[in-house]
């Protein structure tokens, strides 16, 4: 796994879970939504780092958004950012979930990170396809470790509301302002990600994996049989000119379609909210607009024309369709693209080159939007119990793990200790055995790591790629109604939220399995049976009446 691109794939699962975390209605403490002034107060103060010098620098767009800086190749000189060790020799405990092999304890490189952070820091990592149900176990126990790793996007599961002032240490005293200028490397994180490990007015949770281009996805076509076919991607303005390439693309009798799924991802075109308008100062849900029904007609006559792949259809996910140039366009999150990808699809077909559709507005003369997601998905806690040395002592440490792309610290977290887990080849630094067996991607940046970056060292196409879509592209992004605001829903108003009933039929018409005067029938269904009123009432009088839009 390479971290510098795979951290995509966290940011467009926060981009697309709820906005709306829900929470037990137990009695806590006062957590939850933010107000303007409390949160001014408590977020740290923002310092860029300067240490290390991308290719291909930043470009501020809209919204206080920014692109991802790329790195052509590899820092050669890779400066340390943080001088001598930072911990006190304490010894500690930390729990991060993981997709993978769990490395065995006490191996190489754990005992060489212990060693540069000065501290004991026993990494227990657990099954991340279990960590929703492990997590609520420690805590209903009130057992959890030192530090802990805790997604966003389970923050209903965890009851992060709950958790937050009676489980989990509240860092305000510590980084509120220029506190955090103590440590250089975490004020240089962006202040959206903060904001996503704030409740009720104070700081809790430490951001990883941050980014100031935080989006859902992107359409991405095979760019390499359009030039093939002298089609001009900059060309498509609009949902029709995508229903004429499809007709144009797609041969059953070959084998080839034009689409897998898009909608989740193409359906932002048609000026779709992530959940929420506001209008006249109420709040409109997406079900209730007029473009709603307007884009799933489109992603209807798109499956009924037969121009989705069948696979796609019966719901069976498969990226070698698009390797193997059975299909030329999909939807998917911008984790996606990255040297693995490159390297799976050059192994299916040598010329094989992922493009990416700009973001487009489905009339082909509106403005271009697309809502941002959370800067972050990816957070992590101090245990209340600790002592403020303790405190002290970690946030030294998470300032080390934070170092910036490239730096010696970096390095090192990332790809262990030169010689013993990673060798520099052509510049790169590439696995040893031992690396392969002990160096995981997902342990200690997990805690705590440095702003994404765009860097695919020996393929320069993806990170030129890539950096310059996102800089065509930053000014279309906007900031959604309750954009990086932390809410505690009750259990009732949640499951409105979901709207499950609802949400199977639209996959059903836009599989066009179903029409869409069924999904018209089963949002009338949502509203009748009090769901959807029962969610507008408690979001505008817990919500929007007393903390604003957020925007």
């Amino acid at each position: 796994m390479r971290p510098e691109l795979n951290r995509r794939a966290f940011i467009g699962a926060a981009a697309m879970a709820p906005l709306l975390a829900a929470c037990s209605n137990a009695p806590r403490q006062k957590t939850g939504t933010n107000t303007e002034t409390g949160l001014r107060a408590a977020l740290p103060a923002h310092v860029p780092s300067t240490a290390v010098t991308a290719d291909i620098p930043s470009v501020t767009g809209a919204a206080g958004a920014a692109t991802d800086p790329g790195f052509l190749k590899y820092p050669a000189n890779r400066i340390a950012t943080v001088a001598g060790v930072p911990g006190k020799g304490g010894a500690y405990t930390a729990v991060t979930p993981l997709w993978g092999t769990v490395p065995p304890a006490g191996n190489s490189f754990y005992e060489a990170i212990n060693k540069a952070l000065g501290v004991t820091l026993s990494m227990k990592p657990a099954d991340g396809n279990n960590y929703a149900t492990i997590i609520p176990t420690m805590t209903a126990a009130k057992r959890l470790p030192d530090w802990i790793n805790l997604p966003s996007w389970w923050n209903a599961n965890f009851n992060l509301g709950g958790l937050a002032g009676t489980q989990l240490a509240d860092l305000t005293p510590y980084l509120a302002g220029d506190k955090i200028k103590k440590y250089p490397n975490l004020a240089a994180l962006p202040t959206g990600a903060w904001q996503a490990g704030a409740w009720g007015d104070k700081l809790y949770g430490i951001p990883g994996f941050s980014t100031g281009f935080a989006v859902p996805g992107a359409i991405f076509y095979r760019r390499d049989i359009f030039e093939a076919k002298g089609i001009a991607a900059d060309q498509v303005k609009s949902a029709d000119d995508l229903m004429n390439l499809a007709k144009e693309l797609t041969d059953a009798k070959r084998g080839v379609w034009a689409f897998d799924d898009v909608w989740t991802y193409l359906s932002i075109a048609w000026n779709l909210p992530s959940t929420w308008e506001v209008q006249g100062g109420k709040l409109v849900h997406k079900y209730e607009l007029p473009q709603f029904y307007e884009a799933l007609d489109w992603h209807h006559r798109l499956a009924k024309g037969g121009y989705l792949h069948p696979d796609a259809i019966a719901g069976r996910e498969d990226a070698t369709r698009f390797y193997a140039g059975k299909v030329l366009m999909h939807g998917g999150g911008l984790g996606t693209w990255n040297l693995s990808d490159h390297q799976s699809g050059t192994a299916a077909d040598k010329d094989y080159r992922r493009g990416t559709f700009d973001y487009i507005a489905a009339d082909g003369t509106s403005r271009p939007r697309m809502f941002m997601g959370p800067s972050t998905s990816m957070l992590s806690y101090f245990n209340i119990n600790l002592k403020p040395a303790q405190i002290e002592e970690l946030l030294a440490v998470a300032d080390y793990l934070a170092a910036p792309f490239g730096s010696a610290e970096y390095t090192l977290v990332n790809y262990g200790v030169e010689g013993v887990h990673h060798t520099m080849k052509d510049g790169v630094p590439t696995a040893t055995e031992d690396g392969k067996k002990f160096v995981q991607a997902q342990t200690f940046p997990f805690l705590a790591s440095p702003p994404s970056v765009l860097s695919s060292p020996g393929v320069d196409s993806i990170t030129r790629d890539y950096a310059a879509w996102e800089a065509a592209n930053v000014n279309a992004l906007y900031k959604p109604v309750f954009w990086n605001m932390n809410i505690s829903m009750p259990q009732q108003v949640a499951s409105a939220s979901a709207a499950q009933a609802v949400e199977d039929t639209i996959k059903d018409c836009y599989h066009g399995k179903k029409k869409v005067s069924d999904v018209q029938a089963a949002v009338a269904t949502w509203k009748a049976s009090g769901g959807g009123e029962r969610l507008r009432q408690w979001t505008t009088d817990n919500v929007l009446k007393k903390y604003g839009t957020g925007q």
